[in-house]
Order: C-alpha cells, then structure tokens, then sequence
C-alpha cells in the first residue's frame, strides 16, 4: 500500500512540474485557424509570454500548445532577471528544452557588455549563448568580433573561434581562439595570436599566452615573440608590460638588434624598453654578424644600454670569444658600438691565427660601418706568442710595455712594440724548415709585419741588442721570455667551447666556499662563550 501511494505521490509531483513549464501568455487579440495556422494559436497586439523566469513581448506570436513552443514575430524583447535584455526581429522558444533561437538584428545586454549578431542562440539550461554567423561584443573597455562564439553569462565569459579581434584605443588583437572576460577583461589566447599596439605599432606573437586589456600586461608561453621598434625577443616564456614598457623572458632566449645586425642569447633577460636597456644571464652570449661570419661572446652577465646607433655592450666574468679567425678570454669586456672600440680587462688573451697576445689590458678597434676588425692595442705588461711551425716545445715571442697592431682583412698585419721591446725567434731554413737559428733581440721599439700568423719582417726603430743562438747553445733562460705563460688549453677551439668554465675559475669558486666556511667557523668560536674555570670536582 505504502508503494502505491508513493508511485501515485512521485507522479503528481511529475504532473505539477510539469505544469508549471507550460508557457503562460496574453495578447489583444487571438485566433485559432487550422488551415492556415495548423496547431497554433495566432496572437496579435502587445503579446506578452512568461515562463520559468523569463518575459517575452512581441507584435505577434504563433503558440503551439502541445509542443510548448513559441514563435514570436516583430520588436520581440526577452528579459531574463533584471540583468539580461535581448531585442530581435524575430524569436522561436522552445519551453521543454529552454532554447531560444533569435535573428533579426539581435541585441542582447547584460551588467557588462552587449552583443550584436544576426542569429542567436539562447540556451536558458546551460545560460549559454551561441553564434555561428558573427558577432560584436563591446564593453567598458574593449570591442571584440568573431564569426563563432559563445558567451557563458554566469560566468561573463566569451570563447570566441574564427576571425577573432578584439579592439581598444591601445591596442588591436587578431586572434583564432580565445577566452575573453568581459567583467575583467581578461584573455587567454589558445591558438595563434597578434597584439599590434596602436601607438607605436609594436607587436606580440604567441600560440598561447594570456592577456590583460585593461592593464596591458601580458604573458605567453608558446612560440612567443615580441617585435618593439628596434629589437624582436623570442622565448619559451615572455612576460610583457606595455605600459612600464618592461620585458622578461625565460628559456632559449634570442633578442635580435634589427639596427646593428646584433644577436643576444640566454636564458634569462630582462628588457627596460623605455631605458634603452637589455640585461641577460644563463648561458648568455652576444653575436655580431661580421662579412658572413659570427663573433660569439659569453659571459656570466650580458648588459647592453643606449640607443640603437650608440650601444653599450658589458659583459661580465668568465667572458670567452670564439669567431673563426679569432678567439679571447677575460673578466670582463666593455664594447662601444658607436666607435667600435672593444676593451678587454682582467687577464686578458686572445688568440689571432697562430697568436696568443696577452696585457693588462687589450683593445680591439672595429670598423663601424664593416664591423672588420682595424686595429689592436695591448696596454702594460704586452706579450705575443706563437708555436714554432715544427716544433711544439718551441716558441717564437715579442714582449714589451705596450703594443699596437693593425688587421688587414680581419688578419694581423702589423705590429709595432714600444717600450722595453724584447723578442726571440726561432729561424728555419725556408727550403727545408731545419731549425738553423735562435734569435734574442733587446730595442727600445720593435716592428714586425706578418702574413698568415707568421713573421715575415723586424725593423728596430731604435738601437738594438741582440744575439743568435745555434740550437745546441742556446741557453734556458733564453728559450722563454720572462712572464712566458702559453694558454692554448684555455683557447676555445669551437664556439660550443665558450660555455665550457675554466678548471681555474672552479677550483677558485671551490676555495673561496671553503674559505668562507672555515671564515664562519672561525667568527662562531670567536664569539663562543669561553670554559669556565671554576670548575669543582664531585668526590
């Protein structure tokens, strides 16, 4: 008994819900014709339909009762809540699936946008709206088009597909799906998509990404890259501020100079683009295309400054080059841009063809318009050094206070020692290359012309001393110059070789942890509380 009356109970529950999703209407004006109206009811003058929340008004209506369905004809304006307006020429509801369908210059409104589209579909179940025919969407902020659409009214919340843009008086964005926020304005891009900024024309590239339009900041993270006036910068990650006209990026990192035909690489960078600045770290390197060739310089720490024509070039600690014809290592090295003029300092040594030149410190003077290589300067404590030809354990030497060289087609081709000239050459017959003599000279000032990374002429432009050698007499201290340090083992040999740190430089960072340590250790027993000395024994 218990059953039937619940079966019975569920039942009339059933029967009363589903009254009360019959549609409710009135009008001036009703007629019923089966010929020409075949299970409608006609409705003419100020129809008015409600149900489950929502109000439909129209000129006329054609209500189909055993279907629950609803054809409105002429100004048809829907209200759903006191948030959503929607106007039409013309509207078909369905009351059992809650799907209306809408064309005729069909504008709908919410608390923060309106859209406008030729067809749309209100899906009440879901609170969805649909278009697959075009649509523009304006708010407070941004005006957005797209020929597929949906808008997630709980939400506020578009996913627009196809022919996407989305518009304001600082920017234009060109995009193939998206998510768009229309309460906060946020983006999220999800295929690929253009940022064209309207004042300056500055552009962002990204397969995926996100962006606030009404804050300009931006962030993406696939295939991005930025074009500003003067740089283009690619990373895996790439954060934007248009407005602080800030940059940082993270991960296979190339900002490329369009101005100087100049490359930096990394892993980190930050970009100051109302400052003219560019800082960059993690495996950083600077290229400098040079007549089809490249110059890569390393360093822990890569800051370039200035304007496009008056660049500044840092690079900081455990700094290596490597091009073809010519290779280095420092601390550190300031480049000028504007002059051209490249300053090596802190141990400085680079190798030209079969020359190590080493000082204090070294200065390479390029050609602004060819970038080729002009001139060398080698300042305090000069050395030059080259491998016999034959022999490996011996060595051809030119040392003094200051030297100057001049390139000839990015090679060596003259240099003039100053102060203190000292030189030794190992002479080889041209025919055989037997080793027949070994040279020692002393001037004030030496010249020497090279062809191919060799010595073809010495000119003392003062008066010299100096003695030759057969090879059986020549003594040790001879052989090698004072300060004679050959550094091949730290020439790299290719340009992955300029990633590769120093034994040297690990084994001093290894000392400089220990020292530190025992320097804690050391304060610690320094400020430790001394024994006391009144010690008593217990018997």
């Amino acid at each position: 008994m218990k059953k039937i009356l619940f079966l019975i109970l569920i039942a009339s529950t059933s029967f009363l819900f589903s009254q009360s999703k019959k549609i409710k209407y009135e009008a001036e004006y009703q007629e019923a014709n089966e010929d020409k109206f075949p299970g409608a009811t006609l409705l003419i003058g100020n129809v008015k339909m409600t149900h489950d929340g929502i109000v439909l008004k129209s000129e006329q209506a054609l209500f189909y009762k055993e279907k629950n369905f609803f054809k409105a004809i002429g100004n048809v304006i829907i209200k759903q809540g006191d948030s959503i307006t929607q106007t039409s020429d013309y509207t078909d509801y369905d009351a059992n699936s809650k799907q209306a369908l809408s064309w005729g210059n069909v504008v709908l409104k919410d608390d923060t946008m309106t859209l406008k589209s030729d067809t749309l579909q209100f899906d009440r179940l879901n609170q969805k709206l649909y278009y697959r025919s075009y649509a523009t969407i304006k708010d407070q902020t941004n005006t957005l088009k797209s020929k597929n659409g949906n808008y997630y009214l709980e939400d506020k919340k578009f996913t627009a597909t196809t022919r996407v843009t989305v518009v304001n008086p600082e920017h234009h964005l060109e995009s193939n799906h998206l998510d768009y926020y229309t309460n906060s304005g946020l983006t999220y891009l999800y295929g690929p998509s253009t940022i064209t900024n309207s004042s300056n024309n500055n552009r962002i590239y990204c397969e995926r990404g996100f962006y606030n339009t009404k804050t300009a900041v931006s962030h993406f993270v696939k295939n991005a890259k930025l074009y500003l006036k003067e740089r283009t910068v690619e990373g895996d990650s790439l954060f934007y501020d248009k407005r602080k006209g800030f940059a940082s990026a993270t991960n296979n990192i190339k900002v490329i100079d369009t101005v100087k035909n100049f490359i930096t690489k990394g892993n980190y960078a930050e970009i100051f683009e109302l400052k003219d600045s560019l800082f960059i770290i993690k495996k950083a390197v600077a290229i400098s295309i040079i007549d089809k060739d490249s110059m890569f310089i390393h360093g822990d720490t890569l800051l370039v400054t200035g304007k496009p024509k008056e660049r500044i070039v840092r690079t900081y600690h455990n700094v290596k080059i490597f091009k073809s014809d010519l290779q280095g290592k420092c601390d550190s090295i300031h480049t000028n841009q504007k002059t051209g003029l490249t300053k090596m300092f802190t141990n400085p040594v680079i190798w030209s063809e079969k020359n190590q030149i080493t000082g204090d410190t070294i200065h390479l003077k390029s050609k602004v318009d060819t970038q080729k290589l002009d001139s060398l300067k080698v300042i305090n404590n000069s050395f030059i050094i080259s491998k016999d030809s034959i022999s490996n354990t011996d060595f051809n030497q030119i040392k003094g206070r200051n030297i100057f060289g001049k390139f000839k087609n990015n090679k060596l081709n003259l240099l003039l020692v100053k102060g203190n000239a000292e030189s030794v050459y190992f002479n080889r017959n041209e025919q055989t290359q037997v080793l027949e003599t070994i040279t020692k000279e002393i001037s004030s000032n030496i010249e020497f012309t090279l062809k191919d990374g060799l010595i073809q002429t010495i000119k003392y432009l003062k008066e010299s001393d100096g003695k030759t050698y057969p090879p059986s007499q020549l003594p040790d201290d001879v052989k090698e110059l004072e300060g004679f340090i050959w550094r091949e083992s730290e020439q790299p040999k290719k340009m992955e070789d300029i990633f590769i740190k120093s034994e040297l430089s690990i084994v001093k960072k290894e000392r400089s942890k220990t020292t530190d340590k025992l320097d804690i250790k050391k304060e610690k027993i320094k400020k430790a509380p001394k024994p006391s000395t009144n010690l008593s024994i217990k018997k």
